[in-house]
């Protein structure tokens, strides 16, 4: 059933969530543990009140860098109409983390996951067993991101149908104790039909819907000639690339297939939404300005913004309060949670 809009019945097979709304982990050891350390969030069961914290949130939101994120922040405030406490400032929950920046908004987390699979990866392991630990039910995750486009301008945004590998695979391969693992990469289809119904006609700019390749690195994955190493030709490049143009991929990127195995496989309705920066048929180097960049950049976090936005209006749930104050059960597994966090590699 569509959040937002009346639509037909979505398959059962579309679905893989619980009923009862709840986040739960397919790990039977987290419950035996005295407590768990988020060690890259720098926070922990026992040391923090997880539930008090983030028991509202209802959006996670994640991309690449901490100053995406905490601009990010700062704009779904304002779209909110969020008011900070007098003499407040947005705290970055993670701070002694040194790895990922958290920032709490009302019912919006807004984190930065870094670059690479196993970078996100990581993250949503500690972000999902957090929504798990606050009881959270019925969360959305969003990824806002930048991305190459195959045949497509500079500043399309694209709403990710679905991921695949750079061999055009739909899942996650992943060695676990000696064996390959795979974990399906699937988004939920018609959060992205609603998220592409908010495109305004008026937006100076294209949004599509479309397959996206996630590789495994930024240069020879993706078919650039322009990195350190590079055996193969140019033609042997374009004709990779016009390959998968024509199996509807229309981005690349290097994230969106262990965001949606990962959330698919926790039952967490997700969406992966990437404004592109070139047109990699036309080549490799990013070459608009920076000022050009920057506002393209918006056009991710203005449709989840609209999103979000069209959904606490739905709620009655516009102008909350409250920025992401800690919360303290155990002074003494708070100092420890944070010494391991700064020690951890």
């Amino acid at each position: 059933m569509s959040l937002l809009f009346d639509e037909e019945d979505i398959d059962e097979e579309e679905i893989d969530e619980y009923r009862d709304g709840s986040v739960r982990l397919r790990n039977p050891h987290i419950e035996l543990m005295d407590q768990d350390i988020l060690y890259h969030l720098a926070l922990g069961s026992g040391s923090h009140d997880l539930r008090r914290m983030f028991g509202d949130v209802k959006f996670v939101c994640m991309g690449g860098t901490p100053k995406r994120m905490e601009q990010f922040a700062y704009y779904i405030m304002k779209e909110i109409g969020h008011k900070l406490p007098a003499g407040t400032t947005l705290l970055d929950i993670s701070q002694y983390s040194y790895r990922y920046s958290m920032f709490k908004v009302g019912p919006v987390l807004s984190i930065s996951h870094g670059m690479g699979i196993p970078s996100v990866g990581i993250l949503l392991h500690e972000v999902i067993k957090l929504m798990y630990h606050a009881k959270v039910k019925d969360p959305i995750f969003f990824r806002i991101g930048t991305c190459g486009g195959i045949g497509i301008e500079g500043g399309t945004v694209v709403i990710s149908e679905e991921a695949v590998d750079g061999m055009l695979r739909p899942y996650l391969e992943l060695p676990v104790l000696g064996k390959l693992l795979q974990r399906p990469a699937k988004l939920d289809r018609q959060l992205a039909r609603d998220l592409k119904a908010l495109a305004h006609p008026e937006d100076p700019y294209d949004t599509i819907i479309g397959k996206t390749m996630c590789t495994y690195d930024f240069y020879e994955g993706q078919g650039r000639l322009d990195g350190a190493f590079c055996e193969f030709t140019e033609n042997e490049k374009m004709e990779y690339l016009s390959k998968v143009h024509k199996a509807g991929v229309a981005n690349i990127e290097m994230e969106s297939l262990s965001f949606a195995a990962l959330t698919h496989h926790a039952g967490i309705k997700s969406a992966v939404v990437c404004v592109t920066f070139l047109d990699r048929l036309k080549g490799d180097q990013v070459m608009a300005p920076k000022e050009v960049l920057d506002e393209w950049q918006m056009r991710p976090q203005q449709l989840i913004s609209r999103y979000i936005t069209r959904y606490l209006q739905r709620k009655g749930r516009l102008s909350v309060e409250g920025h992401g104050s800690m919360c303290v059960k155990s002074p003494r597994r708070y100092k420890l949670v944070q010494q391991e966090s700064e020690n951890y590699d």
